[in-house]
């Protein structure tokens, strides 16, 4: 209380004297002068004294304001590093993810009671169950006894902290045998003790000599034996592949070496009157007559900076297929653009020339670019689509993911499909966040008029979601697998008044 009329006191006094003074004017005028003076040095000593306490308070609320604003400027710093922290850790969990669901590995993670913690895609595929029917499971209510034997028969070494590494054969829930590599990762706290393990089988191949041997009961050194011996075969082919060299890569594309193949887009509405599409896949001539996928030359031809001639190659085929066979195959066919040919400008005038040298509908051809491309080079990719869609040609922008930057590219350029990036559409099925981002892709597409398309679609249900959703197209091999460009108008008269969905189930 003491405190609470401390401020007030100077102007109490101030007002008392005040007081004093007029009713000593008016009623006491026998009162000598220096009673008077001596009340108006009072006056005057309270009127100072609040004027200083004012400037006191003036300098304190200046001092508590300066204070307020930096405390307020350092907490929104706090926060807006809090936010980007959890989307940096959000976006680390979904790549971590990604990863996970993706790599061709099946990966777990069990406590040292051996039940399941985490596992991912490719784990549950395995054995052909749902995520709810290995969560929280123990390894022996789900794992047969071939493959958890490994386990068992090394957890107490698991559990002293060691790293265990083994190869052995497996069968598949089809009966298909697999040789694997497989570790066995202890997982420790701060004090060194295991509370769990990470168990990782890598198929390394598929081998019917030595599921034959396992059948004749051969013991593991025969079966090491000729695993060590399929490596070595292995590795003496290697070689002949590393000759995959540069001047082999110019020289394919001088020589046209190559072989075109296609894989169906079909509408999903069966009621649409939209034309099938088919995205146009390479595949490279190799010895022996066999073909190499373009995971196995591409890499090069883009470090060559030679896939603009590629480009080229593959559209000026296309266009020859198409002069000859537009009239009874009314589709659409996409052709993947590459970032450097998204970077040339004399593409469209080859484009341009082409078409109207083969008078070929202009519609009939449609260009996918990749988003990260776009992305990329932007000022290309918005000349690029402009003039492609001048000519008459469609644009597709493939591997769509819903990101802010995503949004943005769409505001930027004009494309007539968006493709759905094929992770995402895998996923769909089992994690209900994936299946949440597909919906949004929808409506995101809805709002600028394009038509989508879900790439890597592998079965019925995530068709039947993909419908649901109102998706437009499908594609995968769910769908249709990829075969021959020049097979084509075979396999269609071959297959009239047959849905290619009908001949998938």
């Amino acid at each position: 209380m003491l405190n609470t009329f401390k401020s007030f006191a100077s102007a109490g006094i101030a007002l008392f004297i005040a007081t004093l003074l007029v009713i000593c004017d008016l009623y006491f005028d026998d009162i000598g002068i220096t009673w008077f003076a001596i009340l108006w040095i009072l006056l005057f000593s309270a009127i100072l004294i609040m004027l200083g306490q004012f400037i006191h308070a003036e300098k304190e609320i200046h001092n508590y304001s300066f204070q307020l604003s930096a405390n307020k400027e350092r907490l929104a710093n706090e926060i807006k590093h809090r936010l980007w922290a959890e989307k940096t850790t959000a976006e680390a969990k979904i790549k971590s993810q990604i990863v996970d669901e993706n790599i061709p590995v099946l990966l777990a993670y069990f406590n040292i009671d051996q039940r399941c913690k985490y596992h991912n895609r490719i784990f549950r595929k395995w054995f052909g169950l749902k995520a709810d029917q290995i969560d929280g499971k123990l390894l022996e209510e789900f794992a047969d006894e071939d493959f958890s034997s490994s386990i068992k028969r090394h957890f107490n070494t698991i559990l002293s902290g060691k790293t265990i590494h083994e190869e052995r054969v497996l069968k598949s829930i089809k009966g298909f045998p697999y040789i694997f590599t497989e570790q066995y990762v202890p997982h420790m706290d701060s004090k060194g003790n295991t509370i769990g393990f990470y168990t990782l089988h890598t198929p390394c191949a598929q081998d019917k000599k030595r599921t034959s041997v396992r059948k004749n009961d051969q013991t593991e050194k025969s079966t090491t034996e000729i695993s060590n011996k399929k490596t070595e075969q292995h590795a003496d082919k290697n070689p002949k592949r590393a000759e995959i060299s540069a001047e082999r890569i110019i020289q394919a594309i001088k020589s046209g070496e190559f072989y075109l193949y296609c894989q169906k887009i079909i509408p999903l509405d069966s009621a649409s009157l939209s034309p099938a599409q088919y995205e146009i896949l390479i595949r490279m001539a190799e010895e022996e007559n066999n073909l190499m996928p373009p995971g196995s030359f591409l890499p090069l031809v883009d470090q060559l900076k030679l896939m603009p001639q590629l480009d080229r190659w593959v559209a000026n085929y296309v266009v020859k297929w198409l002069s000859t066979n537009a009239k009874e195959f009314k589709s659409i066919f996409s052709l993947n653009v590459a970032r450097d040919t998204l970077c040339d400008k004399t593409f469209i005038e080859f484009i341009q020339d082409k078409i109207q040298k083969s008078k070929i509908p202009a519609n009939l051809l449609c260009f996918e670019i990749e988003e990260t491309d776009a992305q990329a080079n932007l000022i290309d990719a918005m000349l690029f689509t402009e003039k492609i869609r001048e000519l008459g040609c469609l644009i597709t922008l493939c591997g769509f993911s819903q990101d802010t930057q995503s949004v943005d590219l769409l505001k930027k350029i004009k494309i007539d499909f968006l493709k759905i990036d094929g992770i995402i559409v895998c996923n769909m099925i089992y994690e209900h966040d994936d299946l949440i981002q597909v919906k949004n892709i929808k409506q995101i597409a809805h709002q600028f008029n394009i038509r989508t398309i879900a790439e890597l679609v592998e079965n019925e249900e995530t068709i039947s979601r993909l419908r649901d959703i109102g998706i437009h197209y499908a594609q995968g091999l769910g769908i249709e697998k990829p075969c021959p460009l020049n097979n084509l108008i075979t396999v269609k008269q071959k297959t009239v008044a047959t849905t290619p969905l009908t001949r998938n189930k």
